[in-house]
């Protein structure tokens, strides 16, 4: 088929791998910017831990919800169209959530949180399986590295600039409004609420351009059904998405740890604020944790898989994250804020194993396992929030090492036997 061949054929993808940096850059920014809003949203809200993490819900259900509509839409539409009609989506959801979140109605500006994480379902149903099938599959995780890179460098950028642009003064504001008559609280909540409202102005309107961008630029069209993801020799006669154990193991295995992701990045504040820790502080933690994750995208990079194969560093990197687990529980304070932080390093090579374990072997069934193993991204929604309703009742770091254990053993089955169930 021509279009195989336009895949498999050696030559120079790097304007498109540049390209597609670049879209992944856009995503970790946006994506990581839910860490400090948590923080953001209880100030600016007045809402409990609950209600705030309200927000990494919303973004990361949606993908539940939209990652199967989000392959129907691909079929239809074809990669690289998708991908800009994700980053219209992601741009509608960024003003959606500046306006609301302007006038305080958090009911809105959860909503915007959720059509922003709507947008990134479709971009990221299309974008994962694009640079996996750029190329050879055995080289997929380090290509997904690299893309990793340029993701937790937009990560560890986000922090700083929402903390500089929002949230700078929030401990001596969150004295003054514990102190303030009812009026002047609002009054207090209702300035800081509205410094929001022209960075996601800015960035909705980054969004749209990009999205333009996309359907012009020289990114070759792919449609999955064109291209073997990997040997499907296994799959010959397979008629059905139920027939591949492999993907659900996988999608399963992703769900645990985007969860696990989501705790050290975007939880590690809430963790940091349990040692009675500064906010002036905390808001700054998440990027210590994508600091681990580039790190560790590094080193995958150098040694994937010139010295080691994708599934044996995922199982080392499973048994890092229970190792840096069990430190976190057994520290005190920055410590063990450290040894969250740590687990960043351990996370980082996590999807880009998965992913191409996972699709290997489907075919033309690559956007319908894709689509699963998106919504697998909704477990950033359920287990921080497990996190945050047990930790009223039982000690936080107990529960941290309750929910962050069992989620690396998972992933560590899944390197050593889940990614090979029924080929």
């Amino acid at each position: 088929m021509t279009s195989t061949s336009a895949v498999t054929a050696p030559r120079n993808n790097t304007v498109a791998i540049a390209i597609v940096g670049a879209l992944f850059f856009i995503f970790g920014f946006v994506t990581w910017l839910n860490g400090p809003l948590i923080t953001f949203a209880k100030l600016a809200f007045n809402v409990s831990d609950a209600l705030a993490f309200l927000i990494p819900s919303a973004f990361y259900l949606s993908y539940f919800f939209l990652a199967l509509p989000s392959s129907a839409i691909l079929r239809k539409t074809g990669m690289k169209k998708g991908m800009a009609l994700g980053l219209f989506a992601m741009a509608i959801g960024a003003v959606v959530f500046g306006q609301y979140t302007t006038g305080r109605v958090y009911a809105g500006a959860v909503t915007g949180v959720f059509i922003i994480g709507a947008g990134l379902a479709i971009l990221q149903t299309a974008s994962n399986p694009y640079i996996s099938i750029l190329g050879p599959i055995e080289g997929a995780a380090q290509r997904i590295a690299v893309m990793g890179i340029c993701n937790k460098l937009a990560g560890m950028a986000a922090p700083f600039v929402i903390g500089t642009l929002v949230m700078h003064g929030m401990s001596d504001l969150s004295a003054q409004v514990a102190q303030a008559d009812a009026a002047t609280r609002e009054t207090l909540l209702n300035a800081f609420a509205a410094r929001i409202h022209d960075p996601y102005m800015a960035m909705a309107g980054l969004l749209a351009m990009l999205a333009v961008g996309i359907l012009f630029s020289p990114l070759p069209e792919l449609r999955a059904e064109d291209v073997n993801a990997g040997d499907d020799t296994a799959g010959a006669g397979k008629t059905s998405i139920f027939q591949y154990p492999h993907v659900w193991l996988g999608a399963l295995c992703i769900f645990v740890y985007v969860g696990a992701e989501v705790m050290a990045g975007d939880a590690i504040g809430t963790y940091g604020e349990g040692f009675h820790l500064p906010l002036d502080q905390t808001k700054f933690f998440t990027s210590f944790t994508l600091f681990g994750m580039l790190l560790g995208y590094v080193v995958g990079l150098l040694v994937i898989p010139r010295f080691i194969t994708q599934e044996r560093y995922l199982a080392c990197s499973a048994v890092l994250g229970i190792l840096f687990t069990v430190g976190a529980y057994f520290t005190q304070g920055f410590a063990s804020v450290m040894c969250v932080a740590a687990l960043g390093f351990a996370n980082a090579m996590m999807w880009p194993a998965i992913f191409p374990l996972a699709i290997q072997g489907l075919g033309r069934m690559t956007e319908r396992g894709s689509a699963l193993l998106i919504m697998g991204i909704s477990g950033g929604a359920v287990i921080p929030q497990l996190f945050v309703h047990f930790k009223e009742t039982m000690d936080f770091q107990l529960v941290f090492l309750l929910l962050m254990v069992p989620s690396y053993l998972f992933i560590l089955y899944f390197a050593k036997r889940g990614h090979r169930a029924g080929r």
